[in-house]
């Protein structure tokens, strides 16, 4: 149980401290606004300080699909990726909500953006469904191949978090413009499901959100399983 506590802990702070840079100080003006590097260390900074603070207790994977890659990798039953991915989904909704009670006190100016992703005419940069559906698959498939080859036996462990929390980033930095960056099916849940009142369409699109996160997770989990990626034992 505590991993799934964990887990849940783990995804509501990404999705809190992530969205809500996106949604919150990136809604200011002057100072107090952020553009896309403060967006993407947000995202990158709340992987490496629960890397730090939950992993210990439940590897901090706060993403179904590294989930779903670390199974495919043979690292996890599938018992516990099930427990982890349902653990993850109401972290991620619990974030969401929390972000929509604090939003929802804001005098004007909020619209009921919750950090969406999402793809197409009027969003970000106006990608196509191919485009993102690439740059998700993509991203994931590179996120994965960090995190189980820092993780693996002989890698430089304390290390680990750093290197995954700043994967993130730069995955943000490339991608924003394109999907708002997802590469957690988790992380798209949560803001698409608590704001869907004022935002139907993002959950119309979730499916990409989490098809093709889990595609780049699995062939990241196969080359490791295969041991294509994985390093010499010996």
């Amino acid at each position: 149980m505590k991993k799934f506590v964990a887990e849940f802990v783990g995804t509501f702070t990404l999705v809190f401290i992530g969205c809500g840079a996106a949604v919150i100080a990136g809604m200011g003006s002057g100072a107090t606004a952020i553009d896309v590097l403060g967006i993407a260390f947000a995202f990158g900074l709340a992987i490496v300080a629960m890397a730090y603070g939950i992993g210990p207790v439940s590897g901090c994977h706060v993403n179904p699909a590294v989930s779903f890659g670390v199974l495919v990798a043979g690292r996890m039953s599938f018992a516990d990726f099930i427990g982890y991915a349902i653990a993850q989904v109401l972290g991620a909704l619990a974030g969401a909500a929390v972000l929509y009670l604090i939003l929802s006190g804001k005098a004007s100016g909020w619209t009921g953006g919750l950090g969406q992703n999402g793809w197409g005419t009027g969003y970000l940069g106006q990608y196509n469904l191919l485009s993102a559906f690439v740059f998700e698959a993509v991203a994931t498939f590179l996120f994965l191949v960090t995190i189980l080859g820092v993780t693996q036996a002989g890698a430089p462990s304390k290390f680990a978090g750093l290197a995954i929390g700043l994967t993130l980033v730069a995955i943000h930095i490339v991608g924003i413009n394109v999907t708002g960056v997802s590469v957690n099916p988790a992380r798209s849940a949560g803001p698409a499901i608590i704001g869907y009142s004022t935002n139907p369409a993002a959950l119309s699109q979730l499916w990409l959100f989490i098809v093709a996160p889990l595609i780049g997770a699995a062939i990241a989990g196969v080359a490791f399983r295969s041991g294509l990626l994985a390093a010499d034992t010996k």
